[in-house]
């Protein structure tokens, strides 16, 4: 008998899950008359079908070809299965390999026939996104709203499109605007919005990019023209990526632009909008070519990898003076959700790090600890994994003699294959997990031993850091890059004072590091490794370094 496999998919959220109760009913009924026994059903629930590699449901089918548990799928309709040419001509190309055919409602699905109606339903896609596009338009002609939510407004019951003003935003709108105008930057707005405690259009904490923006896309509350009375439309446009499927935004040209006058939604006077949108002007002057040229210079050895110690967050860099460039927390600059303002020169952390990575990785204590604990950590894994993979092919080969029972059992004595639908599933299921731990198991086996030469590379990549490092080659910064994970910067938050004021005594001052490095995931355990979670040494700011303490 002939085995089938059924798919079934519906693509919006707002149609029923009875649409796939009744594919399947229908595909059903076909396999009955056709003399078909069905196997197994595949689903798909409120997912696109543009895009075949974010449906898990018809990954799932496409996975149970590859172990032929079926010969033919049945589905009601092809734009069920397929609403893209290459996704169809990819699947077909390879069901045709596996000796899987196509079927739907009205018959087998012919190599010609099954790429003209690949065809038609990709221009379904096209022509849906044109009719949207259209009654999208349709709406702003309206003067309604097409979409999108912005803070200090909400949409009114029953009347899609339509917005009203919510007096409470409207009144934190206005603030921001006159805070901006006043000379507040973005991020100090933030600040205070924050310790006021009121509530973000989205997340948790307010950001300066909330308030300012993106001025390509036309994003950020600074930039909203809807709160001078002005609804545009098409300011990005949506894509998507044929690799994974995503949909993405690309920003549109400002001639492309839908504008339409709503004065019943102005939140503040056109003056202050103007007034706002000049000084937003002028501040991006001020980045003169040489800021600009700054900020495309080469990155630094640990660019990206010095953490804040008190909230985790990156540390970004904050201007330099005559000492060098200045690191602070990036969570304390943004939203002031970190307590730690401190401002840190990179050219101290850099120094501290490599001479704590000098020091501590070229000890023979280090290196042998490293190494009888990555031989005996491979040797457990090994064995382990030998043990294992045996059972689970033992496990296997059950599964697969239990199978080929049912299926006999169907052709020989011709019982209803419904009985054994559960059981079959059941048994596919237990099959790809059995077959996933199996591919694990031959992973942790293909750990290799430590090579002499490999040690001798790490000596030398220790030997070679050099404690005044600044800018060297991409070769040299991937050298060190492969010992260290992260940096943390341990230093206590700033006094009202100051830095160099009575108020901060020379404890406040004082900062420690942290050097995560990657000889601990090598062994696949941290704690076989402790002495990788390591302190840097500390150093007192406009003092210099000291030395790490031995043995950390």
């Amino acid at each position: 008998m002939i085995r089938a496999a059924i798919y079934a998919r519906f693509s919006s959220d707002r149609q029923k899950d009875r649409s796939i109760d009744d594919q399947i009913a229908l595909c059903r009924d076909l396999c009955a008359r056709e003399g078909m026994a069905v196997i197994s059903t595949f689903e798909d629930r409120a997912i696109s079908g543009s895009a075949a590699v974010n449906r898990p449901g018809f990954q799932a089918l496409m996975q149970a070809a590859e172990n032929s548990l079926f010969d033919v799928v049945v589905a009601e309709d092809m734009d069920r299965i397929f609403r893209d040419q290459a996704d169809y001509h990819n699947a077909r190309k390879r069901l045709d390999f596996l000796g899987i055919t196509l079927h739907t409602a009205s018959g087998k699905v012919g190599t010609i026939d099954g790429a003209l109606r690949a065809l038609m339903s990709e221009q379904f896609i096209e022509n849906l996104r044109v009719h949207t596009r259209r009654g999208l338009e349709g709406v702003l002609r309206d003067r309604r709203h097409a979409g999108g939510r912005a803070y200090g407004y909400r949409a009114v019951k029953d009347k899609p499109g339509e917005l009203e003003i919510v007096e409470e935003e409207a009144e934190i709108v206005r603030q921001i605007f006159a805070d901006y105008i006043a000379g507040k930057t973005p991020r100090q707005i933030a600040h205070d919005l924050n310790k006021r405690s009121v509530r973000p259009p989205r997340g948790r904490l307010w950001n300066g990019s909330t308030i300012n923006g993106h001025v390509a896309r036309g994003g950020g509350m600074l930039l909203n023209d809807l709160y001078a009375g002005r609804i545009v439309w098409n300011k990005v446009r949506m894509v998507k990526d044929p690799t994974t499927g995503k949909r993405l935004s690309r920003p549109n040209p400002r001639e492309q632009y839908k504008i339409v006058e709503v004065p019943h939604l102005r939140i503040v006077d056109d003056d202050t909008f103007k007034t706002a949108q000049l000084i937003k002007i002028e501040r991006r002057r001020d980045a003169t070519p040489a800021t600009a040229q700054k900020a495309r210079a080469p990155k630094r050895v640990f660019s990206g990898l010095i953490r804040c110690g008190s909230c985790g967050g990156g540390m970004c860099s904050v201007g330099s003076d005559r000492k060098g460039l200045r690191l602070q927390c990036s969570a304390y600059r943004e939203s002031g959700s970190c307590d730690n303002g401190r401002r840190i020169y990179l050219n101290d952390i850099e120094a501290l790090a490599i001479k704590g990575l000098r020091q501590h990785l070229a000890h023979p204590a280090v290196i042998t600890e490293f190494v009888d604990a990555y031989n005996a950590e491979r040797k457990r894994l090994k064995k382990e994994a030998t043990t294992e993979r045996a059972r689970l092919e033992r496990r296997l080969g059950e599964i697969g003699r239990e199978m080929k029972r049912i299926v006999d059992c169907i052709v020989i004595t011709g019982m209803p294959p419904e009985q054994f639908v559960g059981r079959m599933q059941e048994l596919e299921a237990e099959k790809a997990k059995v077959t996933a731990g199996l591919d694990s198991a031959k992973e942790s086996d293909n750990v290799i031993a430590l090579h002499p030469k490999a040690l001798d590379r790490y000596k030398r990549a220790v030997v070679e850091l050099s404690d005044h490092l600044k800018r060297g080659t991409p070769m040299e910064f991937a050298t060190i890059r492969e010992l260290v994970t992260a940096i943390i910067v341990h230093a206590s938050p700033s006094r009202p004072g100051g830095a160099g004021t009575k108020a901060n005594t020379e404890d406040d001052r004082t900062v420690r590091i942290d050097i995560k490095g990657r000889l601990a995931a090598l062994c696949g355990n941290p704690a076989l490794f402790p002495n990788m979670a390591m302190s840097g040494g500390s150093l007192v700011a406009g003092e210099g370094l000291e030395p790490p303490t031995p043995g950390l």
